[in-house]
């Protein structure tokens, strides 16, 4: 079930954020270009969950969601144990009682759905709106790294190729880690106690409720 939420949760939507917040325009200030010739390639993705502050912001997003992560977790749990009794005692209940109780896991399934539903899109909307906000203040940050390293380009390399825009690139032209760094000076956020080794996708919001459907009555 994990590996499934974390297909749901991913910050895989940040890329696509690129396009929505006019991230070209924020690296092309009024003033001429810069003669840089160099080319480099920078994660994106990686790059705001790992500084500091993306860190901080969607740890805290994670904890926030955390009751409502446990509540559904709840319910899920509950909707087996029917499901298990109705898979188990179903033959030896009177018609009435086995009616009820597929009634009654129809009816917590369809609570289930939509109250994870509903999480999984708010959580989403506030991942976003945290991601969106740390690509805003990156931008100036890549351009002046860019100006003052001598690059004419910059490829987002978030997404493999052919999903993404490079093929191929060698290691010592990837920006991240410096991208990160001024990032983390300019905003001045403290670096969390025990930091990440890897930047990783925040914590899913609410479990997937299961897609089986309970036994129908004869």
């Amino acid at each position: 079930m994990k590996n499934q939420l974390a297909r749901h949760f991913t910050v895989v939507a940040v890329v696509t954020l690129l396009a929505c917040v006019g991230f070209a325009q924020a690296l092309a200030p009024a003033a001429a270009p810069a003669a840089g010739t160099r080319v480099g390639i920078i994660s994106i993705q990686d790059a705001i969950l790992a500084t500091n502050e993306g860190q901080r912001d969607f740890e805290a997003l994670g904890k926030k969601f955390e009751p409502r992560r446990t509540d559904l977790k709840s319910l899920n749990d509950e909707i087996d144990s029917f499901k298990k009794q109705l898979s188990t005692q179903g033959d030896k209940m009177n018609d009435d009682a086995r009616n009820t109780l597929v009634k009654s896991i129809e009816q917590k399934q369809k609570s289930l759905t939509r109250s994870s539903e509903d999480a999984q899109n708010e959580f989403q909307s506030q991942q976003n709106e945290i991601a969106q906000r740390i690509l805003q203040k990156m931008g100036p940050v890549i351009d002046k790294y860019a100006k003052e390293n001598g690059f004419g380009l910059i490829l987002d390399a978030s997404r493999p190729w052919p999903e993404g825009q490079v093929l191929w690139a060698n290691e010592t032209v990837n920006i991240t880690k410096g991208i990160i760094d001024g990032y983390n000076a300019a905003s001045g956020v403290a670096a969390p106690s025990t930091p990440a080794p890897k930047p990783a996708a925040p914590k899913p919001a609410a479990p997937k409720p299961s897609t089986t459907a309970p036994a129908k009555p004869n």
